[in-house]
């Protein structure tokens, strides 16, 4: 069914998304909340920076360290220290410090303040998977990847802030139950108008369409873990995609869902030869493999500092952590369970929800 308001009470059936998008470029969260507060004299912005680590008197956050144009800085807090790192910087910023499960800390040399074990676990994403197929018609992103026809649409774009630059192209899709036992729906699809090639590194050869199909609410969990006590190690990230087999098993439904879509009457003046997974790919076999072959996140990393009451949990229902005092999470990273859908919008509430409480 067409869903006018895929936010609303009802999340099933497929129409156009609400997106971040206002004339023609992102709204992000940097132009429409930073931007128009970067005056205020309680505000100081440090572009060149790099946080190192949070200061803490016992169990209370009193600053952090930084360095700032190459210099190491310490930054004292009146109140409290509000971490919004994201979903990895966060649970790493927070093990650099002396907060998370102990025995790695220790393993690791850094002086524990507070073992809490969940800090780092509980990493969910979304996983994409794509299901590609031919388009008989020129209507596609096919020739806007020629270098010309780039160079007018950037033109475009850059004088006038429309036309085909103006746009994600990722804005119609929507969700579905993959039977009708589900109370809710459990996959979601975005349509794109052309073919995405290693994250659209790799330019199509070819007019074509895709819907990237992932299911709501995987069941597999990984972790961020540090590699070495220097904060400027990359943590390690470990999604552990596809670990729990009812997640592949959905995956599988995703493409059969996909290709029941793509076979209907009204595509098929577009609907040319499948590309991806391909029409001899049809086993159990042959599509575990295209998937594990070929899924990608969908850049949706959260939940590695939960908000609960259990021994796992990070922080409460204010967003304070867990044991400690004066510092609190405010970004993905709190959420129990990622949400069933892209998680932009829920993250803006959360800080939103969290400056209230503030």
């Amino acid at each position: 069914k067409i869903n006018t308001d895929m936010n609303g009470k009802d999340q099933e059936g497929f129409g156009m998304y609400d997106i971040t998008i206002n004339n023609g470029q992102r709204a992000s969260a940097s132009k429409h909340y930073l931007k128009p507060a970067e005056n205020r004299k309680n505000l100081n912005i440090f572009s060149d920076s790099f946080v190192e680590r949070i200061i803490f008197d016992g169990q209370k956050a009193i600053g952090i360290e930084v360095k700032i144009k190459n210099k190491i800085e310490k930054v004292f807090a009146n109140k409290e220290v509000i971490i919004s790192a994201g979903s990895i910087n966060s649970p790493q910023l927070l093990m650099l410090s002396g907060i998370g499960p102990a025995k790695h800390l220790s393993e690791l040399g850094i002086n524990v303040i507070k073992d809490l074990p969940g800090v780092g676990k509980n990493l969910q994403d979304h996983l994409e998977t794509y299901i590609q197929q031919e388009c008989k018609t020129p209507d596609t992103l096919y020739s806007a990847t020629k270098l010309l026809n780039k160079l007018v649409l950037g033109i475009q774009w850059f004088l006038f802030k429309s036309g085909v630059g103006a746009h994600s192209h990722l804005e119609a899709g929507g969700f579905v139950k993959s039977s009708i036992n589900e109370p809710d729906p459990n996959i979601q699809f975005h349509f794109f108008p052309s073919f995405v090639i290693d994250h659209g590194l790799i330019n199509p050869k070819s007019h074509g369409f895709q819907l990237h199909a992932s299911p709501n609410r995987p069941k597999s969990r990984g972790e961020i873990v540090l590699k070495s006590s220097n904060p400027y190690d990359y943590p390690k990230i470990k999604f552990n995609y596809l670990e729990n087999e009812e997640d592949l098993t959905l995956t599988r439904e995703c493409i059969h869902i996909a290709r029941k879509i793509l076979s209907q009457n009204s595509l098929k003046p577009y609907a040319g030869k499948e590309v991806g997974p391909g029409p001899k790919k049809t086993s159990d076999e042959d599509l575990n493999e295209y998937i594990r072959t070929n899924a990608e996140t969908a850049y949706h990393p959260s939940c590695t500092l939960k908000m609960g009451v259990d021994k796992m949990a990070v922080v409460d229902e204010n967003l304070k952590i867990h044991g400690l005092q004066n510092i609190r999470v405010i970004d993905s990273s709190i959420m129990p369970e990622i949400t069933s859908g892209n998680i932009n919008a829920p993250t803006l509430m959360i800080a939103e929800k969290a400056s209230d409480i503030i």
